[in-house]
């Protein structure tokens, strides 16, 4: 059975996201060591884990994006947690509608091993048995 792994990005104070939605304070400061950290942990997930939100700024962003996001970014199997969201064409990406928790036990046992990436800010998982895995900022 796959872990749930949540990776969010927080500065110490608690800063989560910007009100524009841009992830700019996330790299100011960041050394190099960091950025390969994360790097290693999006390219070593089994699956991303998004809302529909989320999906809808990847999917405008990185099917043309470069750097060493891109890769992992573009070649991982997402799963869209949306209960309106009809169509999701970028790359390997299915939409799980209904109830989160459920999807999300299902995923689990579906994978052998190894880990799903959350990344969603906004959502907090309260069943599931989730490992969190915070990257601060300065």
């Amino acid at each position: 059975m796959a872990s749930l792994v949540l990776k969010m990005s927080i500065s110490l104070d608690g800063y989560v996201a910007s009100p524009d939605r841009s992830g700019d304070w996330k790299l100011a400061g960041r050394s190099d060591d960091a950025r390969d950290w994360v790097v290693e942990t999006v390219s070593n997930a089994g699956a991303h884990l998004v809302g529909a939100a989320t999906y809808a700024e990847w999917a405008a962003y990185w099917p043309s994006a470069s750097g060493p996001f891109a890769e992992p970014m573009n070649e991982i199997p997402k799963v869209v947690f949306s209960n309106s969201l009809r169509s999701a064409d970028w790359g390997e990406t299915t939409i799980a509608a209904g109830d989160l928790a459920d999807n999300i036990t299902r995923l689990k046992r579906e994978r052998s091993g190894g880990y799903l990436l959350a990344q969603m800010s906004t959502t907090v998982f309260s069943r599931g048995g989730v490992a969190h895995v915070f990257a601060a900022h300065p």
